[in-house]
């Protein structure tokens, strides 16, 4: 594409962004110096279309930058490390993740005043306390790195916020503010505190609009200097090795009064803008919406393949759940049924634990009261902590299950029982098969527990599954053979390592939903080239359950494998008792 199609294009986007706002340039203007601050003196480069930016072996860690930490005492407290945490995350990495880990979510790695680096003071510093943009770009030569664009709000401590007070550029126009006479009935927000927080500036008392929390003060992207802002930023990132953009709570971004403030027009041209100006420097780089929305909305973010390259399957980790306690996949195969494939350039990206908890309100309309209902109540029986969100009628209902994913699995709905550690690993045998790309918390990786003292000691919900490792602790865990961390940590690095390995696992696979008899669960991957065929079955129960081999029709022409054992099928019309809550991956080819 030659520069004046690319102007073009992105004078298009902000025509539709724009439209109906007093700005104070012209829009030719405008697209020329968003395209500077991107460009910068590089030449325009020409992604291609609907290409696939990933396969099989892409698998991506998510991290805090401390969530493991080095001291020179094992049993001593990790709040003063002996290296930047930064350090001790990528050796760790190098020497135990060599073979399953290609890529890399360290979470905010900004200095931060709130909500574990999600309340952002500046967004081109590295916070000390981590390392230095020498470590990011070092991790960067070994993983593909993803980093958070927190977009829709920063710090009330940050020079931009503070300018406002002060009535100083830049940033005295920057936040989204609104009167207190205004109807504000119709905005969906996640949280229960107020969504206005009055401050005091040098022009008198302003009420800032605050999505999240006082600390988080929305940004107000109908001024065209905070969009020019983040694209400066994304450049720094570009620089600096990110190849992969999550753009955090982006769902929220343009406001408009009389309007629910979500999911708006605006929100998507803003990110279709986003990825025409970063493609065209980087033809490779990714981008990733974090839409913690009812499915149906989730998937618009995908425009048509031409806003986010990924998206969330936000869906997926308390479906998931609910399968496991239950004992019933009815919904998770309705679900899986209603999604369509992602188009070639677009992929979804699967998880079932993170940094955040389970959110609930991508299930809605998927699973009925009650069944939710029966997920808080167990999971709060595990230690589970559960966030609240206030609707727009005032009624306050579960929002989020803050717990750690293997205490969440101890059990079912009936009880804590003897399965949790191969209940744990099922679950990522099914997430690591699904049509797209895996996104592994590191705390599931180690098989981390509830941190119950950092929620003391925090008083915020999302602390229990935020747990930071001291790494001589760690590494003794990973080795002691009686330790279930150890046994998590082998379990999922093997099924990494037998994932890598099939073509019929590419994000991009063709997956269909089978129909099987019981407590079996299973679904159908074919490689792109057709020549590859996994059949991937799951006991999702604590009662052995019975495969005939039959019901899913192999071809008999072809030698079966079954992937995980390594053992050959020597009979396509036998019969295979599944244990409790045991895998397979049957495949034509080894």
């Amino acid at each position: 594409m030659n520069k004046a199609l690319f102007e073009q294009r992105v004078e298009q986007h902000l025509s539709s962004i724009y439209d109906g706002v007093d700005l104070c340039m012209s829009i030719n203007a405008l697209a020329s110096m968003l395209i500077t601050t991107m460009l910068k003196d590089d030449a325009v480069r020409d992604p291609t279309p609907h290409k696939n930016r990933w396969d099989q072996q892409d698998i991506v860690l998510i991290a805090y930058g401390d969530s493991i930490m080095r001291h020179g005492d094992k049993d001593q407290a990790v709040a003063v490390p002996n290296e930047p945490p930064l350090h001790t995350l990528h050796r760790f990495i190098k020497s135990q993740c060599a073979g399953s880990i290609n890529s890399l979510h360290i979470l905010p790695f900004y200095p931060y005043s709130s909500d574990e680096g999600f309340a952002v003071m500046n967004y081109v510093q590295v916070n000390e306390a981590l390392g230095s943009w020498d470590d990011i770009r070092s991790i960067a030569k070994d993983v593909k790195l993803m980093a958070d664009l927190v977009i829709n709000h920063c710090s009330s401590r940050s020079r931009w916020f503070e300018n406002f007070l002060q009535g100083k550029e830049p940033g005295v126009s920057y936040f989204k503010t609104a009167s207190l006479d205004d109807d504000l009935s119709k905005v969906v927000r996640p949280r229960t505190s107020p969504l206005l927080n009055t401050v005091q500036t040098a022009f008198g008392e302003r009420h800032v609009w605050c999505t999240f929390s006082p600390d988080q003060v929305d940004l107000d992207f109908a001024n065209p200097l905070v969009l020019n802002e983040f694209i400066g930023i994304i450049r720094h990132y570009l620089d600096n090795g990110v190849k992969i953009f999550r753009l955090d709570a982006v769902a929220f971004l343009w406001k408009e009064l009389n309007t629910s403030c979500i999911n708006l027009a605006q929100t998507h041209e803003v990110i279709r803008l986003l990825r025409t100006l970063i493609e065209h420097v980087e033809p490779n780089a990714i981008i990733i919406t974090e839409t913690n929305i009812p499915n149906k909305e989730n998937l618009s973010y995908f425009g048509n393949a031409n806003e986010a390259h990924c998206i969330y399957n936000f869906s997926l980790p308390p479906l998931l759940l609910h399968t496991l306690l239950s004992g019933d996949s009815k919904a998770l195969k309705h679900w899986m049924m209603s999604m369509p494939p992602a188009q070639n350039g677009t992929a979804y990206f699967n998880f079932i634990a993170s940094h955040d908890g389970i959110g609930l309100r991508p299930v809605e309309g998927l699973l009925s009261e009650d069944e939710i209902g029966n997920i808080v109540n167990t999971v709060s029986c595990f230690g589970a902590k559960v966030s609240m969100r206030t609707a727009n009628n005032g009624t306050r209902s579960p929002y989020e299950l803050n717990i750690a994913l293997f205490d969440a699995l101890q059990g079912t709905h009936k009880g804590v029982d003897q399965w949790g550690l191969k209940r744990f690993i099922c679950a990522h045998a099914i997430m690591f098969a699904l049509e797209g790309i895996p996104g592994l918390y590191i705390h599931s990786l180690l098989g981390t527990t509830n941190d119950y003292e950092r929620f003391e000691n925090s008083q915020h919900n999302r602390c229990i599954n935020r747990h930071r490792w001291q790494e001589a602790a760690l590494l003794d865990k990973l080795a002691d053979e009686s330790s279930h961390h150890h046994h998590v940590f082998n379990n999922i690095n093997t099924l990494l390592a037998i994932r890598k390995q099939q073509d019929a696992f590419h994000p991009n696979a063709t997956q269909f939903t089978l129909h099987l008899s019981g407590a079996l669960f299973g679904f159908w991957r074919q490689s792109i080239d057709r020549r590859q065929s996994i059949f991937c079955v799951y006991n999702i129960s604590d009662k052995v359950q019975t495969l005939l081999l039959a019901d899913l029709n192999l071809i008999d022409t072809e030698q079966w494998f079954e992937l995980i054992s390594g053992e050959t099928v020597n009979d396509e019309h036998q019969n295979i008792a599944l244990s409790p809550y045991q895998a397979l991956w049957l495949s034509n080819r080894q």
